[in-house]
C-alpha cells in the first residue's frame, strides 16, 4: 500500500514521533519534499498564476479536512508552499507523510 492510500490516525504523544531513520526511509517515497530546518516536511508547488495556485490550494484544503491534518500553507502569485508537522508529537509522524503523498496525487500543471 502506498502512502497516499493510507488514511491518517489520531496521534498524541512523543511515542509517535517519527526516528530520523524513518523520516529519511519516507522521505525517499516523496522525491519533491524536503525536511527543513524546523524539522518540518516542505514543498514548493508552482502555478501559471495564483488562480491555480488558490485553487490547487482549495482542493489541498479537502485532502487535509478529511484526514484531520491540517498543514501549513503559504500562497502567493504562481506558488502554493506546503509544510507539514504533527504538533501533537513534537515533530514528524506517518500522518505528515501521507498527507504529502496524498497532496502529491492532485492533479496539477506539470511544471508544478
Amino acid at each position: 500500500m502506498s502512502l497516499a492510500d493510507e488514511n491518517c490516525q489520531p496521534l498524541s504523544g512523543a511515542q509517535h514521533r517519527l526516528t530520523p531513520a524513518d523520516c529519511t526511509a519516507l522521505l525517499a517515497q516523496l522525491p519533491k519534499w524536503e525536511s527543513d530546518d524546523q524539522g518540518r516536511l516542505r514543498r514548493r508547488y508552482r502555478f501559471p498564476d495564483f488562480a491555480a495556485a488558490l485553487a490547487f490550494t482549495n482542493r489541498l484544503g479537502e485532502i487535509a479536512e478529511a484526514q484531520g491534518h491540517h498543514p501549513d500553507l503559504e500562497l502567493g502569485w504562481g506558488y502554493v508552499t506546503v509544510h507539514l508537522i504533527t504538533h501533537d508529537v513534537g515533530g514528524l509522524s506517518r500522518n505528515d507523510f501521507i498527507v504529502a503523498a496524498r497532496i502529491d496525487a492532485l492533479p496539477r500543471p506539470a511544471d508544478a
